[in-house]
């Protein structure tokens, strides 16, 4: 009994102890997306534009307008609000850039990570907006695309439902503290309140033509 008892203890450590060597390297927020281009920044932005794919297809299909505005571009493709808030003093506050945009939410209305009540996306914007404010930083929110379908989450049916909700929502609460607001949903919209298709191919992320509207309201917001 004695040896099956240490046979057993000596199976179990082994165990534990490959475990513990294997422990995955799972950089859950993505703080080694921008982790190069952080260390390279040399003077204070004007704005960081925090976000999901649309803010990093903004940058890759327009980097002049944010080399030329002094804007830093901190979107992540895939990425829900819950990451945003977990990454936003490495890629936000450490800057201390004058103002930060905030355009995040339908990838939490997509349940990219799961479900996640509108209530509580709502919430980790608010949630940027006060580390924002207290490190001295502005916050400026942004409505999102007014999309009527997700093309990657087909069986989520009320997405514009759910997608003018959150922008009551943020619109109302930006009225609230007196913060800015870009309005992306009208700018974008067409007739019936849907994307423009010669402004996106898919009802979630613009093309080039969308991202011009879209970079010329945001800098009536900021300059």
């Amino acid at each position: 009994m004695r040896k099956v008892i240490i046979a057993a203890l000596a199976a179990f450590l082994c165990a534990f102890t490959t475990l513990a060597q294997d422990l995955p390297d799972n950089d859950w927020a993505n703080f080694k997306r921008y982790a190069q281009a952080n260390s390279e920044v040399s003077t204070r932005p004007l704005a960081v534009l925090m976000g999901d794919s649309i803010t990093d297809g903004w940058f890759s299909q327009d980097p002049d307008f944010f080399k030329n505005n002094n804007l830093l571009g901190r979107g992540i493709s895939g990425q829900v609000t819950s990451h945003m808030v977990v990454r936003f003093r490495k890629d936000v506050v450490e800057h201390h850039p004058k103002y930060v945009v905030i355009l995040a939410g339908i990838n939490d209305i997509a349940r990219n990570n799961g479900y996640i009540s509108l209530e509580d996306t709502f919430g980790n914007i608010v949630s940027m907006c006060e580390i924002a404010k207290a490190n001295k930083i502005k916050p400026v929110l942004c409505t999102l695309v007014p999309s009527a379908y997700i093309r990657w989450r087909p069986a989520i049916k009320d997405t514009k439902e759910q997608v003018a909700r959150l922008n009551s929502m943020i619109v109302a609460y930006a009225k609230s503290k007196h913060y800015k607001v870009v309005d992306y949903a009208t700018v974008l919209a067409d007739e019936n309140g849907n994307t423009r298709t010669d402004l996106s191919g898919d009802s979630v992320h613009p093309n080039l033509a969308g991202y011009k509207l879209m970079e010329e309201a945001l800098m009536k917001a900021i300059k």
